[in-house]
């Protein structure tokens, strides 16, 4: 008898504390199944490769991409040693239109980045949507709230191996630089990822990325290429830019910090708009190759704010540390020093 009162006090138990977590996790639930949806349905719509070079409806130039993703791929693996995956061995037609809408929240007069907590991944400062009403209804919500946003679709993510992640069409018009890479960084996320550090995650598979693909490059076309000179000053450029950015990021902590609780919030406002479009117009005294396509970009700072700049952090903030291990540690060798960061 006193067993069965356990038995039933158990079951109780756990019945109450699995309502009580349904509760608090209902809208994170609600949500992973919608980003699981997403996946499977993309997952499910894709077309084999091979399928693809095979139809005569596909263009000669867009196969010509695809076969070039494969080499990337046999390249990441074999001379980089990033893990050997059947990411990328098919293809989703997007029909032109964004596959997934990512969302990033900072607060307002400090350069602190909103996080959510997913599992698995732990934290994240950035939130996915498959659906565009979803994602700015989210974003109308996070205003309200006070926060800097920012909203925009990206070219290519990883699911960290919980399914097939494919070639999604978009990228099939891309440089051979920028898509080299892309499926760099993408597959070193699915080889190197660390929990609840998204900003070591991120660096090093923009470095990785930018790294590997100049070696790409080299390895496929030639240091003398067309392609290879094209990214190696694309390069420079997003390197030029980077710095000045998280140099400008770090006046507006200093402004922040002279900020107090006391001030008027339209005066806290003014100040920080006022040295944000600063930075913007700053832009045009850069040493660029292509000056108008990062005037343009910085832009964007007038609408999002510390959204923006966060994103600096998030992805470039610690090339140099990487740059400086990638040759003291790793001897200038791409595949050694991935090694090293699996350890």
């Amino acid at each position: 008898m006193k067993a069965k009162i356990t038995l039933k006090i158990l079951t109780d138990a756990v019945l109450a504390i699995s309502c009580l977590l349904l509760i608090c996790f209902n809208s994170l639930l609600i949500y992973g199944l919608k980003m699981g949806k997403g996946q499977v349905y993309i997952v499910m719509n894709s077309r084999p490769v091979e399928d693809c070079l095979k139809d005569k409806q596909f263009q000669d130039s867009l196969k010509k991409k695809l076969l070039l993703i494969e080499d990337i791929r046999k390249y990441a693996m074999d001379s980089l040693g990033l893990k050997n995956s059947p990411n990328y061995t098919s293809v989703y037609d997007q029909k032109n239109k964004p596959a997934i809408w990512v969302l990033t929240a900072c607060e307002p007069f400090e350069l602190k980045i909103k996080s959510w907590w997913f599992p698995v991944v732990g934290r994240v400062p950035y939130k996915g949507f498959f659906s565009k009403e979803e994602a700015e209804a989210e974003q109308v919500s996070l205003i309200l709230q006070g926060y800097d946003t920012k909203l925009g679709s990206t070219n290519g993510w990883s699911t960290l191996g919980w399914f097939r992640d494919p070639i999604l069409s978009t990228m099939l018009y891309q440089s051979e630089g920028n898509l080299a890479e892309l499926i760099l960084h993408e597959l070193t996320h699915s080889t190197v990822f660390v929990k609840d550090n998204i900003q070591y995650n991120e660096n090093l598979a923009n470095f990785v990325g930018e790294t590997g693909a100049k070696k790409f490059l080299a390895f496929k076309f030639g240091k003398k290429s067309a392609q290879f000179i094209r990214y190696t000053n694309e390069q420079q450029d997003e390197l030029t830019y980077n710095q000045y950015i998280l140099r400008s990021l770090k006046k507006l902590d200093s402004l922040y910090k002279t900020l107090t609780v006391d001030q008027r919030i339209y005066e806290k406002k003014s100040k920080k708009e006022k040295l944000i479009l600063a930075i913007v117009l700053g832009v045009q005294d850069l040493a660029l190759n292509n000056k108008i396509r990062y005037i343009k970009i910085s832009k964007r700072a007038l609408l999002c704010k510390n959204a923006f700049f966060m994103e600096f952090i998030r992805y470039d903030s610690e090339h140099d540390l990487f740059e400086e291990k990638f040759r003291r540690n790793a001897g200038s060798n791409l595949k050694t020093f991935i090694k090293q960061q699996k350890q």
